[in-house]
């Protein structure tokens, strides 16, 4: 299989060039020529497998030309040895509704599904492609993707990493989480501004000629851990299909039948990933996209025009709090097949702040889509009625899902909730809606909202109490170049 670029680019890559290189030459994502098919039979095979055992078999139809012993040993190192018993977590919350807590592994957030495994697919991806140089990993973050990235990649031979967030736009523990990452390997900045500022520095980077001529004198190769790179995206697919076996089991279905998925969005490639497993024959219904207070995917779903140049909210969600959602352009190119034309939408966007598809293209997208999106005081609300009514605890992002939910599942089918980040990163709020007195400090938080829920917080986060900040350093965007090079 390989892998061509959303703008148009004529080169046609494999995927470990693609891993390996993160982004296209011509500031493009790279995607599949076309989707591997899954039928009935194959579905009712994978049916009883392990978590990693399902990544063993799915993998090798996207990464054709990686050893699938290979790719099968990285899943179980993974999986196995980074989640335990958690991988894939699948939990009944009431009649017709599940979640499908992805917050069980090392940094508390589904990110981590993607980035213990893609380290493995870079390495291996240099070896085959006989890449030599250092690679040098530059990740933006609005909150999760840093602390996951820095973790799959610490220490690692041949790579070093730099992670940028948005100074302020984080909560107290994700950012004490990237401050005090260890690692000879690691840098970590925050940046003035909000994610789309981070973001939009980071890939002028990779755009800049002039960048990538100097770190290339320097024997040094830039790539990519967000969600713009494929090997971010590819493991998340695996986790649509187990959690699809979980609730046929639990349920008593039958292969075939249909399930939606809502799924919290910000950067669109958590739900891609769902849309990706549809293509591929998983029975799914409806991709629902939920959105909180910076609701531009709500809009352009429902109207057709992306419009990012509107007020930014900072809210309780900070990993939802993004107004460019990179990976829409490979859903638009799915969608049209027209490289030229999504190559017109991104050069309006980044001209003037928007664009807009036609009815039919429109019509096609929500074929596959819905959308819905939750204010702040409904993100409160559905956090402390779920726990009323049903003893479930939610951290802010899920319940972004959990409020759109109320309004789109429908009568006939399950409904399953991608809960993206354990409640324990976010105590303040999460103890707010719950009634709750708030302490001042976090880690305060975290102790309360043991006492209240019952639930034992995370050791991986509980233990950052006493952690020495070893990255304290603010830049501004325009900074972002000149630390890439040094």
């Amino acid at each position: 299989m390989f892998y061509v670029s959303t703008r148009g680019s004529k080169n046609k890559v494999t995927a470990a060039e693609a891993i390996v290189q993160g982004l296209s030459e011509d500031g493009g994502l790279f995607v599949p020529e076309a989707f591997p098919q899954v039928d009935a039979a194959t579905l009712k095979e994978w049916r009883p497998l392990s978590y990693a055992a399902l990544a063993g078999e799915l993998l090798p139809l996207f990464l054709e030309e990686y050893d699938p012993a290979f790719l099968r040993k990285a899943a179980g190192e993974a999986y196995e040895t980074a989640f335990g018993a958690g991988a894939g977590t699948t939990v009944n919350i009431a009649e017709g509704l599940y979640a499908l807590e992805l917050w069980h592994g090392p940094t508390c957030a589904f990110k981590d599904y993607a980035l213990q495994l893609m380290p493995r697919l870079l390495v291996e991806g240099k070896r085959m492609t006989e890449h030599t140089e250092k690679t040098r990993i530059l990740v933006a973050t609005s909150g999760d993707t840093g602390k996951a990235a820095l973790d799959g990649y610490k220490n690692l031979e041949g790579v070093d990493i730099i992670v940028f967030y948005p100074n302020d736009g984080t909560s107290i523990v994700q950012r004490k989480q990237m401050a005090t990452q260890e690692g000879d390997n690691v840098r970590v900045f925050a940046v003035e501004g909000n994610f789309d500022d981070a973001q939009t520095g980071v890939k002028k980077v990779f755009s800049d000629e002039t960048v990538r001529e100097k770190l290339l004198q320097k024997n040094i190769r830039l790539s990519s851990a967000n969600s713009i790179n494929w090997g971010r995206l590819v493991p998340q697919i695996v986790y649509y299909f187990y959690a699809y076996f979980r609730v046929l089991e639990s349920e008593g279905f039958t292969e075939g039948a249909q399930i939606d998925f809502c799924v919290p969005t910000g950067n669109f490639g958590d739900i891609l990933a769902g849309y990706y497993a549809k293509k591929m024959g998983l029975p799914i219904g409806k991709l629902i996209c939920a959105s909180n207070k910076n609701k531009v995917l709500t809009d352009f779903f429902r109207t057709g025009t992306y419009d990012a140049g509107r007020e930014f909210y900072k809210t309780a969600s900070p990993s939802m709090d993004i107004l460019i959602s990179s990976n829409l352009e490979r859903l638009l190119y799915h969608v049209t097949g027209d490289a030229g034309k999504v190559s017109e939408w991104m050069a309006s966007l980044k001209e003037t702040g928007k664009f807009t598809v036609s009815e039919d293209i429109l019509q096609k997208i929500r074929q596959d889509f819905d959308c819905g999106w939750t204010s702040e005081e409904e993100c409160e609300e559905t956090i402390g009625a779920f726990f009323a009514e049903h003893n479930y605890i939610s951290d802010t992002h899920t319940a972004v899902a959990l409020h759109v939910t109320r309004e789109k599942k429908s009568a006939d089918r399950v409904m399953v909730v991608l809960s993206t980040a354990s409640p324990f990163k976010f105590p303040r709020v999460v103890l707010k809606a719950l009634g709750e007195a708030v302490p001042e400090n976090d880690f305060d938080a975290i102790a309360a909202l043991e006492r209240r829920t019952g639930m034992e917080a995370p050791e991986t986060l509980t233990s950052l109490r006493n952690k020495e900040d070893r990255f304290t350093r603010v830049i501004s965007a325009e900074e972002i170049a000149e630390v890439s090079l040094a």
